[in-house]
């Protein structure tokens, strides 16, 4: 049947190989997908929700938009949140089968099957592309991201969850450790708290580094990726940009403060391309923004249409592309064009942005430090642990002692 495409297939269309992924966990999507259908007006609703349905579909999985889908603590929690009764009722059985467990441990346990459900929903397709597309991304304990050893247990614990699994280690020092050794493991990785270049350089030498032992010994990489997430806006927002501004007496407009990560996001995948490493960047976190000539864009995605790269896109992200982008030609050699000489002219006056352009302008132990990775680390960490919170009040004053019922 013909159909129009959205905003957001002509996007995809820009590249047949870029990615566009969902960023949420699988298990939420039929609730998003409901909640936004059931607030347009009734006569779009069956377009809508035919959309949809090529986004994402188990009865058609090799049809469907998505190609891949990132996940994280907070996604994580958001899929308890969206089930609390069921979950809850999944962690009290989960505490009969193991009444000598500690809280964290049950929440360990837990987590861990939020990732296996949700990688399972892509696991029939993923296995049909030949193990290239549909990986699930699941998150390490982002409270731990100077311990080397906690991540490194935890990877390969995430890892034996489903073969599509991705493993997101962060950007950090000891992240990088950790990335060397897995893929030196042929366990594929997703490096995420990433806003800088010089953590995409980092993190692309150690992947070719525990490439080259993986090939050395012989190991399958038959299920083997990486890519390098950068979330665009949390780099904008998340930074010293205010502070710098009053000090230097520069205002930036939003265009300018729109093409900082753009122009540090046009510069990796540069990077990557021209070095020959086998990394895919990841965008993530984009926003609306900005106003040009009375009208709302998304330079965040515009601005790198046509790049084989891999788009990850939550539901609110993907509606507003729908909505804002409906006029929008998108530009397949957009990704190739500089950012504007005047922008980065401007930028470089900035320590923030100069230190995160230059790919030499920042040395791992600063990455720890770097405050857009403070600020996520503690908003995920804390998210870790809500979801600890969650099961130590789902057990408390239940029922243990019943008999162990069969976990759905």
């Amino acid at each position: 049947m013909a159909f129009e495409k959205s905003p957001m297939e002509r996007f995809a269309a820009t590249c047949a190989t870029s990615e566009i992924w969902w960023d949420s966990s699988p298990l939420i999507y039929e609730s998003w997908s409901e909640k936004v259908v059931g607030g347009v007006d009734a006569g779009k609703r069956e377009a809508v929700s035919a959309r949809h349905g090529r986004y994402f579909t188990e009865d058609r999985p090799g049809e469907q938009l998505f190609r891949g889908c990132t996940t994280n603590p907070p996604l994580t929690l958001a899929a308890i949140k969206d089930r609390p009764g069921f979950w809850k009722a999944w962690t009290i059985e989960l505490r009969r089968r193991n009444p000598d467990a500690s809280v964290n441990e049950l929440w360990w346990m837990l987590y861990l099957e939020l990732i296996k459900r949700a990688a399972e929903r892509y696991l029939g397709v993923f296995n049909q592309s030949g193990f290239q597309y549909r990986y699930v991304t699941g998150q390490v304990d982002a409270r731990c991201i100077d311990q080397e050893d906690v991540m490194k247990r935890q990877a390969e614990s995430i890892a034996a969850q489903a073969s599509n699994v991705m493993i997101k280690i962060p950007g950090s020092a000891q992240g990088l450790e950790v990335i060397k050794y897995l893929t030196a493991k042929g366990i594929s990785t997703c490096a995420t708290l990433c806003f800088t270049l010089p953590q995409f350089v980092a993190v692309a030498e150690s992947v070719k580094e525990g490439l080259q032992i993986a090939k050395k010994n012989g190991v399958d990489l038959s299920h083997w990726r990486s890519t390098i997430a950068y979330m665009t806006a949390r780099y904008e927002e998340l930074g010293s940009f205010k502070e710098e501004q009053e000090k230097l007496g520069i205002e930036l407009s939003e265009t300018e403060i729109r093409w900082s990560s753009i122009a540090i996001l046009k510069k990796g995948i540069q990077f990557l391309e021209e070095g020959g490493y086998p990394s895919k960047m990841l965008v993530a976190s984009m926003r609306k923004g900005p106003v040009v000539d009375g009208k709302a864009r998304v330079y965040h995605f515009e601005k790198v249409a046509g790049a084989d790269i891999v788009y990850t896109c939550p539901g609110k992200f993907i509606a507003l592309i729908d909505e804002v982008c409906a006029d929008i030609d998108f530009d397949p050699d957009a990704w190739k064009e500089p950012p504007p000489d005047e922008a980065i002219e401007t930028l470089n006056k900035f320590q923030y942005f100069s230190e995160a352009y230059d790919p030499h302008g920042l040395e791992p132990p600063q990455f720890n430090t770097h405050p857009s990775m403070i600020a996520t680390a503690t908003q995920f960490g804390n998210a870790c642990s809500d979801m600890e919170t969650f099961v130590e009040e789902s057990i408390q004053d239940a029922d243990i002692a019943s008999k162990v019922q069969v976990l759905v």
